[in-house]
C-alpha cells in the first residue's frame, strides 16, 4: 500500500489490478466503481460499438443474479447505480451509504467477472441501443460531434461513434461481446476506486474477493490516433444549422495543457466568455455558442459548437475566426484570472462530490499513472501565463481545422476557405 496523504491510500494487487481510495470522514455515504481503460478507440472496425453494447449488458444478469436482482439488490438499500462509455474509458458505479459498501463492491465485481450476456437479454437490448442511435441522429446538436470526431480522425478507432453503427449492432453477437470482455477487461487495465466514508484496507479487502476472476493477460495495444481533419456537410430541412469548427490540441501530459483549458473558457466558456459576448450578446447571430478542449492520452481536440440561422451562418465564421485571431496575441490579465477562477472553481467545487472524487482518482492513475494532489493541479492552473494562452493559441489555430455542419449550410464557408483565413 502507497500512501499519497492523509486521506488517500493506493494499493496494487498481485493480480495487476489497481486499487485507490480517499477516506472523506464528514459524509454518510461511498462511492465505488471499476474504471476499464478501454472505450471506443480499442476496437476493431468489425466491433465498433462492443465497448458500449457491453456496458449496456453487464447490468442485465450475472451468474448470481438477474437484471431485476441487480437493480433491487441496489435499490433496496437507497443507493444508485450506472455506467458510462466513452472513447478511452468505460466505467462502472454505485453510490451506497457506508454500510452498504459491501454489497456496492459485490455487485460491480459479480457484473464485471461473471455476466451470463442471457442471448434473450441481448435481444432486448439490442432494441434498446438501435432506439438510442435513432435518438442521437435526430437530434442534430448531438450527432454532429460524432460527425466531427470522424472527421478529425477518418478511417481508425479514434474516430468511429461510441454507439457504433445501426448495421453493427444489428449483427452484434454474443461470442463478440465476450471476447472484447476477455482481451479488455484485465485486472492490469483496470482501476477500482472508492471515496466517501471507508476505510482502504477493508476495501481492498472486498476488491480481492469479488474481483479475482479478472483476466491477467495484458490487454492488446491501442493505436494512436492520428489527426487528419477535413469537411463534414449534411443538408437537412432544419431551423438551425449546427456547426463545430475543431482543431488538433493538446493531450494531459503536454505542456500546453492547461494553457489549452484556460484558453477554452475565456473564449467560449462563460457569458462573459468572447465568443458569447462577441457572437451572441453584441451582434445576435446565435443562441448557443462554446469552445470545448477534450484531451486524450495521445493529443486531444479543440472545439468550438454554434447553432445558428441560415441567414446568420454566413457572417457566424468570419466573427468567429476574427476571435481566434485576435486571441493568439491579445489576450488580458482580467480574463485569465477570470478563466483561472472558473477553471479552479469547478474543480474544487467537484470535490465536493464522492462520486466526483471518485471518477478524478481513477482517471488521474490511468492517466498520469499517480494521483495528482489538488494543491499541485491548482498551481498548474495559477501558474499559467498569458504567454503560454497565447502560444497555445497560436498553434491550436494554426493548424489543419475541421468542420462539420448539419442543416442549411449553403452560407457556411468551406474548410479551405478557413484555412485560408487562418493562415493569413
Amino acid at each position: 500500500m502507497t500512501e499519497l496523504s492523509d486521506s488517500i491510500r493506493l494499493s496494487r494487487l498481485p493480480s495487476g489490478l489497481t486499487v485507490v481510495t480517499e477516506r472523506m470522514e464528514r459524509v454518510e455515504t461511498v462511492s465505488l466503481g471499476a474504471y476499464v481503460a478501454s472505450g471506443t478507440r480499442d476496437e476493431m472496425a468489425s466491433e465498433n460499438g462492443a465497448s458500449h453494447f457491453l456496458e449496456h449488458m453487464a447490468f442485465k444478469g450475472t451468474e448470481r443474479r438477474s437484471a431485476a436482482a441487480i437493480a433491487e439488490e441496489i435499490e433496496n438499500v437507497g443507493g444508485q447505480i450506472n455506467a458510462y462509455t466513452a472513447r478511452e474509458q468505460t466505467a462502472y458505479y454505485v453510490k451506497v451509504l457506508k454500510e452498504d459498501m459491501a454489497l456496492g463492491t459485490d455487485i460491480i465485481g459479480d457484473i464485471l467477472t461473471h455476466s451470463t450476456f442471457d442471448p434473450d437479454e441481448m435481444e432486448r437490448e439490442r432494441g434498446v441501443i438501435l432506439q438510442e442511435i435513432g435518438q442521437a441522429n435526430d437530434t442534430p446538436d448531438d450527432i454532429i460531434f460524432d460527425h466531427f470526431q470522424s472527421t478529425a480522425y477518418p478511417t481508425q478507432p479514434m474516430g468511429r461513434p461510441v454507439l457504433g453503427t445501426e448495421d453493427l449492432i444489428r449483427s452484434m453477437r454474443r461470442d463478440t461481446l465476450m471476447s472484447y470482455m476477455r482481451r479488455h477487461y484485465a485486472a492490469s487495465n483496470i482501476v477500482v476506486a472508492a471515496a466517501g466514508n471507508l476505510e482502504h484496507d477493508r476495501f481492498v479487502d472486498l476488491v480481492q474477493r469479488h474481483f479475482a476472476d479478472l483476466p491477467t493477460e495484458a490487454p492488446p495495444p491501442v493505436q494512436p490516433g492520428i489527426y487528419a481533419g477535413g469537411e463534414f456537410r449534411e443538408d437537412r430541412d432544419l431551423d438551425q444549422v449546427h456547426i463545430v469548427l475543431g482543431f488538433p490540441a493538446m493531450g494531459y501530459r503536454e505542456p500546453l495543457y492547461y494553457p489549452s483549458m484556460l484558453l477554452a473558457t475565456l473564449l467560449g466558456g462563460g457569458m462573459s466568455s468572447r465568443l458569447f459576448q462577441e457572437v451572441r450578446e453584441k451582434r445576435g447571430l446565435v443562441y448557443s455558442v462554446y469552445a470545448f478542449a477534450s484531451p486524450y492520452r495521445d493529443g486531444g481536440l479543440f472545439g468550438i459548437y454554434a447553432g445558428t440561422g441560415e441567414s446568420e451562418a454566413a457572417e457566424l465564421l468570419p466573427v468567429t475566426l476574427e476571435e481566434l485571431a485576435k486571441v493568439q496575441h491579445g489576450v488580458n490579465a482580467a480574463e485569465l484570472q477570470r478563466a483561472r477562477a472558473q477553471v479552479k472553481a469547478s474543480l474544487l467545487m467537484s470535490l465536493e462530490s464522492t462520486g466526483s472524487r471518485c471518477e478524478q482518482l481513477a482517471r488521474q492513475v490511468q492517466v498520469f499513472g499517480r494521483v495528482m494532489p489538488t494543491a499541485e493541479t491548482v498551481a498548474k492552473i495559477d501558474a499559467v501565463t498569458i504567454e503560454e494562452v497565447q502560444a497555445a493559441a497560436a498553434l491550436i489555430f494554426r493548424s489543419a481545422p475541421t468542420l462539420a455542419a448539419i442543416g442549411p449550410a449553403g452560407q457556411v464557408p468551406d474548410v479551405s476557405r478557413i484555412s485560408e483565413v487562418l493562415a493569413a
